[in-house]
């Protein structure tokens, strides 16, 4: 427990998933609750896109997680600070989290997006860049330097300056500035950035502790450290031992992200070998995961929390879940169903409108295409996770998990 007087952030464990890593548990925050396993809906600019807070409410949705990078540009986290903070400034009531801006050191410096789709067993390199894309951020041991995506200016990050753009936000639980390195990158960098990114997080502990200490009529805001280590057994033991163990004055991480650019194919390894290791009674949150398999393994393997950007972005593509699978609204065999996209769902969407109109009004160009589509798939993933703590409450969580995964993927096995 950290010593900050008046500390209200805790997690409570609660069931454990028989033979796994995987368990239930209780967040309780300045804000409110989270029932976890739980997905985290992600607003990136203080706003989940085309989707009023209201209905991510609505929704089931128990928490939203903001961008440090995008609200640092705009507005910029001295206005969300004078507005009351994230929360009130997008009219959420709930929980919130905001990520350090770490990532973006991976997605604006070299262009690659969080599960990468290469070959890692031939190639290897330092300087490796995304085909077609410019290198935005460059990294050393103080910080990262960064051009703006939106108008070229230059910006500095440093763990410091992290944490002082994330105490300005304001949200309930904060991630320590990290390194997120490319599948591509050597060996020898893998080492060199997590010594990096450990170093980082002493400092973001001391910072942070400073600005709690610093801005006493706030409400306590939990900081989370970051696991790196890429596909790297010891290096990711090592980064969850070593941030766990990490206490600058009495300070220490209220809970770990467990983060880094992931070979799905290993997924439930690697977060299986970050959970053995950390403490139980902290909570973990798998950064940048939305895929209902991978959904499956991150809970089988311990991890509490999740967010991802994909169900808003592809929703807004057509691209619906069904219990049958992802299907495409804009496709030709939609034109006249006229019944919901999915008839056991409960969503506003499902109950109010079919899939022949959602089709219309993508192929029309319809803004309110990307609402509705939105509101469902967001309702799709954030239920789906619930049901998953509900079965492993009731001891059903692998039949569960065998009923959805072979309906949900039985198209792609007949492929």
């Amino acid at each position: 427990m950290n010593s900050f007087s008046g500390q209200n952030f805790a997690y409570k464990e609660g069931i454990a998933l028989d033979g796994a890593l995987g368990r239930t548990g209780t967040i309780s925050t300045p804000h409110g609750m989270i029932q976890t396993p739980a997905f985290i809906p992600v607003g990136t600019k203080a706003s989940v896109k085309g989707v009023l807070p209201e209905s991510i409410k609505e929704l089931g949705a128990q928490a939203v997680l903001a961008n440090a990078y995008h609200l640092y540009l705009q507005p910029g986290p001295e206005v969300v600070d004078e507005a009351g903070g994230l929360g009130k400034f997008m009219n959420w009531p709930g929980p919130t989290f905001t990520d350090s801006g770490g990532f973006q050191v991976l997605s604006l410096g070299v262009g690659f997006k969080k599960v990468i789709a290469m070959d890692t067993e031939t190639f290897r390199s330092d300087e490796v860049i995304a085909d077609k894309k410019e290198r935005l951020a460059h990294v050393d041991d103080d910080g990262v330097t960064f051009k703006s995506h939106l108008d070229g200016s230059m910006h500095r990050f440093t763990p410091e300056i992290s944490m002082q753009v994330q105490h300005q936000l304001g949200a309930d639980i904060i991630f320590a500035f990290d390194e997120c390195t490319t599948l591509h990158n050597t060996r020898g960098y893998q080492e060199r950035s997590l010594e990096r990114t450990r170093l980082w997080a002493k400092r973001c502990l001391l910072e942070h502790g400073r600005l709690t200490n610093e801005r006493v009529e706030h409400p306590y805001q939990a900081l989370f450290g970051v696991l790196q280590g890429a596909q790297y057994e010891d290096l990711r033991r090592k980064a969850a031992k070593d941030l766990s163990e990490l206490n600058e004055g009495g300070i220490t991480f209220d809970g770990f992200g467990l983060g880094g650019a992931l070979d799905k194919e290993k997924l439930g390894t690697i977060v299986g070998w970050l959970c053995e290791e950390l403490p139980r009674d902290k909570p973990r949150h798998l950064l940048g995961i939305g895929e209902p398999d991978d959904l499956f393994v991150g809970v089988e393997n311990g991890a509490d929390t999740f967010d991802c950007v994909a169900p808003s972005r592809q929703a807004r593509t057509s691209a619906v879940f069904t219990e049958d699978g992802r299907v495409n609204l804009s496709n030709a065999k939609y034109q006249r169903q006229f019944v919901p996209i999915d008839e056991s769902c409960t969503c506003y969407t499902c109950k109010n409108y079919t899939a022949a109109y959602l089709g219309h009004l993508f192929r029309s160009k319809e803004m309110v295409a990307s609402t509705l589509a939105t509101i469902h798939n967001e309702h799709f993933i954030v239920g789906l996770v619930e049901k998953m703590r509900r079965t492993i409450e009731s001891g059903e969580f692998y039949d569960f998990k065998k009923d959805f995964l072979g309906r949900f993927y039985a198209k792609r096995s007949l492929l």
